[in-house]
């Protein structure tokens, strides 16, 4: 699949909830992270994004991903 990526995904907190924990996926080449974000279908209304990681660096949502990159996506979180 030469015009396809693989990405892995980690969710975290209430963003696993009926979801999944780690999964690896495959995306066209140049897809951003929004493209992910709409593919996995989080409910970004009740939980918006909090913080997104690739290979453990902070990115906003239109960061290009890369062939066997590891993004990790984590819902804001309230407290006191």
């Amino acid at each position: 699949m030469p015009d396809m990526i693989s990405v892995t995904i980690k969710l975290f907190a209430q963003y696993r909830e009926g979801k999944f924990k780690i999964d690896k996926r495959f995306y066209a080449k140049d897809s951003t992270i929004s493209d992910v974000l709409e593919d996995i279908g989080l409910d970004l209304g009740k939980f918006p994004i909090g913080v997104l990681m690739v290979n453990g660096r902070h990115v906003e949502e239109d960061f290009v991903l890369q062939d066997e990159q590891m993004l990790a996506i984590f819902p804001k979180v309230g407290g006191g």
